[in-house]
């Protein structure tokens, strides 16, 4: 059972989760990119699973985690732009990965706040695991600027 002040962070934590969720959904849909929005579905429907083990939480259960670290060290996006051009299309797209690297940073640190809240070991493993993914998301899209001369 959770103590008040872990159902407030949990709590927290599934709205930044939800707000992902819609700011990956509206990016896709804006980005020029097929890459890019590929890339933003991809968040997307991580960024769901994230909130369905957080709601998990709320509901007393507790899922297990597979501590993937692995998303963003092996991300290798195909180049749509060439690091010359200065398109409208590659500086929207640009502002669009820009602003989900600073979400993500700040979602991340979110989690790495909030851990030590819990009592319960399998928590604190689900949110440092959640923690982890947060960052490879970062640097999936760090590595999509690099590739097309955004960064």
């Amino acid at each position: 059972m959770l103590k008040e002040k872990e159902m407030q962070a949990i709590q927290d934590l599934c709205t930044q989760e939800q707000c992902c969720i819609e700011k990956y959904t509206k990016y896709e849909q804006q980005a020029k990119d097929p890459v890019l929005k590929d890339l933003f579905k991809q968040l997307s429907k991580k960024e769901a699973e994230h909130l369905q083990s957080l709601n998990q939480v709320l509901e007393g259960k507790t899922p297990t985690c597979d501590c993937n670290d692995n998303d963003g060290a092996s991300y290798a996006p195909q180049a749509t732009y060439d690091a010359l051009t200065n398109s409208e299309d590659k500086k929207a797209d640009c502002f669009l990965a820009t602003d989900c690297i600073g979400t993500e940073k700040m979602v991340s640190s979110e989690y790495n706040n909030n851990v030590f809240i819990f009592a319960d070991a399998a928590i604190r493993k689900l949110l440092a695991d959640i923690q982890v993914e947060e960052q490879n998301h970062a640097e999936m899209l760090y590595k999509y600027k690099t590739v097309n001369g955004m960064a």
